[in-house]
């Protein structure tokens, strides 16, 4: 039936251009964003997994550049720790040199004054964005954080993880809030290395833990040393001016007999009869002074066996600024394996990402190049579907 009220052939042609149409411009839009799914119409479940986890890779972005903050502030702390570590070495170097006879200590403490001056410089410089890991108020607790992660947990819940780093005795420099509480301005309590001995007096028996000295130090104070025999047991004994007795107790330790019993003129033996040496009533000696701090060393007019006891009270300084430099290393290489970990992890999520959402250009372009076709083939039917009307004419002619 040829109609010339309802073309039904042109309106058949005429749908099927309208859906390749559509279909080119969805192709064109995949082609032009370059995503299968750009918005929520496209496919709900991807664009809301998509959109989600964008913003935790912004989060991420945000986290790799706190790591970046952090990493700069403790190479800043570890640079000046360091720094201060080689300065408390020279002043080592320079107690070691003052213990020798007849060296000017006066020169010596010039020279200490100038480095104590540069530790205290190294301390306030070693700041960045307003940050300062070396010298704080130590009895505040406080507590330098630097963020590491961002988490999304199975949950749904997100957190901010960090990487804390506690401003103790043991790491601070220098205390800010006056009570001496920092490496550099503590006091080092250098205590007198001690044995403890069975003691047997009168018939009875007791410890006592008593001060130890080495022969060396006994030779630097004229020590006498001689001999003394009882029941067949022979005791090494060194006397120091007539006036304090000293005995062998092992290879390596000598005691003050005063030190044991401080009881009068009394014979002094272990639970075996060994002799150990006589008792002369003198007050027990007292032990070296330990140095207030190395902030207030000051070694003139020092005697030997206080500069001694110095050097180990810097060496124990020595010892704790060692130990926080590679506590903060230690953080430092953290930091770094925790920066590389989040841009690792930011690459997997953005592929996940694309995975979704992202087209397939060569997909794209081959369907493209179909419904092109397909358009131009819906086109030549509609030409031909409304040329039907005009041939209706030719029936009156």
């Amino acid at each position: 039936m040829s109609s010339i009220l309802t073309n039904t052939n042109a309106m058949a042609a005429l749908s099927t251009l309208r859906s390749i149409s559509s279909s080119m411009e969805d192709t064109q839009s995949r082609i032009s964003s370059g995503l299968r799914v750009g918005s929520a119409s496209d496919n709900a479940a991807y664009w809301s997994i998509a959109t989600t986890m964008r913003s935790d890779n912004m989060a991420l972005s945000a986290v790799s550049d706190a790591l970046g903050l952090g990493a700069a502030k403790v190479d800043t702390a570890y640079a000046g720790m360091d720094s201060a570590i080689e300065v408390v070495k020279e002043i080592k170097a320079k107690l070691v040199a003052a213990t020798e006879d007849g060296v000017d200590k006066n020169k010596i403490q010039e020279e200490i004054s100038q480095l104590k001056d540069q530790l205290t410089s190294i301390a306030q410089a070693a700041s960045f964005s307003g940050e300062n890991w070396l010298q704080a108020d130590v009895g505040a607790g406080v507590t330098k954080s630097v963020v590491a992660s961002f988490v999304r947990g199975d949950d749904g819940s997100v957190s901010v993880k960090k990487v804390d780093y506690a401003l103790t005795t043991d790491n601070v420099l220098f205390d800010t809030s006056g009570n001496n509480l920092g490496i550099l301005d503590k006091t080092y309590n250098v205590s007198q290395k001690s044995v403890t001995l069975s003691v047997n007096t009168d018939g009875v028996s007791s410890a006592a833990t008593v001060a130890a000295y080495s022969v060396d130090e006994l030779i630097a104070q004229n020590a006498t040393f001689t001999t003394n025999t009882v029941g067949g047991v022979t005791t090494q004994l060194a006397d120091v001016g007539g006036t304090d007795f000293y005995v062998k107790v092992d290879d390596s330790n000598w005691v003050k007999a005063t030190d044991v019993t401080g009881t009068g003129q009394e014979a002094l033996h272990d639970e075996a009869g060994v002799y150990y040496g006589v008792d002369t009533g003198n007050a027990p000696a007292t032990n070296v002074a330990a140095p207030t701090s190395i902030k207030d060393i000051n070694i003139v007019g020092m005697a030997s066996t206080q500069l001694d006891a110095l050097i180990s009270g810097v060496d124990k300084a020595l010892t704790d600024m060692t130990s926080a430099a590679a506590d903060l290393g230690s953080i430092g290489m953290r930091i770094d394996m925790q920066g590389e970990f989040v841009k690792k992890l930011s690459e997997s999520i953005d592929k996940g990402i694309g995975r979704l959402v992202d087209a397939d250009m060569n997909e794209e372009s081959t369907r493209l190049k179909a419904l092109q076709t397909q358009q131009q083939l819906a086109i030549q039917a509609l030409s031909i579907a409304n040329n039907d009307s005009q041939n209706v004419l030719s029936l009156f002619r």
